[in-house]
């Protein structure tokens, strides 16, 4: 089993940053990549970069490149998502989350296997 613990959420305003964090344990070795997600109220969980654990490749979608950027620290077992220039729209709850033992297919929520238990992210304008 793989436990995904999200932490650095909270309120910003418009334009600020902010870092959040995600801690894997357990099989850890079992991960081949982990992501981040996003789900605003009323809307579909949305994919929105993902890092592979292997080689560390980085895929991210079109909506947070230059904006956001994953990275992670394999000693500590943590994955970051850098988010910049935040916007109202970015509000929503984040959720990290881990494919076992293969590669994602892309970011679609259906493909990952493990999931945190999300953070809260709120944008002030």
């Amino acid at each position: 089993q793989v436990q995904l613990v999200e932490s650095g959420g909270g309120l910003v305003q418009a334009g600020g940053s902010l870092t959040l964090s995600c801690e894997a344990r357990g099989a850890i070795y079992k991960i081949n990549s982990m992501g981040w997600f996003r789900q605003a109220p009323g809307k579909e969980r949305e994919g929105l970069s993902y890092i592979s654990s292997y080689d560390n490749r980085i895929f991210s979608a079109d909506s947070v490149k230059g904006r956001f950027t994953i990275a992670r620290d394999s000693a500590k077992n943590t994955m970051y998502l850098q988010m910049n220039s935040l916007k109202p729209e970015d509000t929503a709850v984040y959720y990290c989350a881990a494919t076992v033992p293969t590669p994602p297919n892309g970011l679609d929520p259906a493909e990952w296997d493990y999931w945190g238990q999300g953070t809260q992210v709120t944008v002030s304008s």
